[in-house]
């Protein structure tokens, strides 16, 4: 079972990425923290990484995709599948996960799509830096990153809408009750 969960800067990826995984025991493939951890490594592929990030620029498509195919690779008998939290962000990344599902007889089960309306983003922003300290966490950075989202992310929803994959949640309320609908929507999708 392998599922991407979309949702913008705020929607509550993180949270229900924990709740997603501890549920239907995925592994939980974020593209950041992959990245990160290679960084640190004095590998070549690590020094390139961090050297690519140090100069302000995004790491490559093709090196992204490499470090989740060794991921899915070293990961692949540690659970039921994989959550990809953060990959795809645009069409190409897209193309390239399909090649990539298809090259191992994968596939993807479902999309979840979390829509939260841009004012409660903004609340639980400057909520989260004032309680998690984080410092990309301000009004200027998520408007950039809203930006982002809305013109590279976006097309994504019509590119899986166009597999039947997408499933739409409302990613306001009680966190519960958000991952009450996200599982209504995996289990519909199972049983399909």
């Amino acid at each position: 079972m392998n599922i991407v969960l979309f949702g913008p800067p705020g929607a509550g990826k993180g949270t229900q990425a924990k709740l997603i995984c501890e549920k239907y025991f995925l592994n939980h493939l974020s593209t950041g923290d992959l990245l990160r951890k290679e960084s640190s490594k004095e590998t070549s592929l690590g020094i390139q990484i961090k050297n690519t990030i140090n100069d302000g620029k995004l790491v490559s498509n093709e090196t992204t995709i490499e470090l989740i195919k060794q991921f899915i690779n070293e990961n692949k008998n540690n659970n039921k599948g994989f959550l990809f939290d953060g990959f795809p962000r645009n069409k190409k990344q897209a193309e390239l996960l399909d090649h990539l599902m298809e090259s191992i007889n994968e596939k993807i089960l479902c999309v979840i799509l979390l829509n939260v309306n841009e004012d409660v983003l903004k609340e639980r922003i400057m909520n989260r830096s004032t309680t998690e300290g984080r410092s990309d966490d301000n009004l200027e950075t998520l408007s950039k990153r809203l930006h982002t989202y809305s013109s590279e992310t976006e097309p994504l929803i019509e590119y899986y809408s166009s597999q039947n994959l997408v499933r739409k949640v409302h990613g306001t309320g009680e966190i519960s009750d958000i991952n009450q609908g996200i599982s209504s929507h995996i289990e519909a999708s199972l049983n399909a």
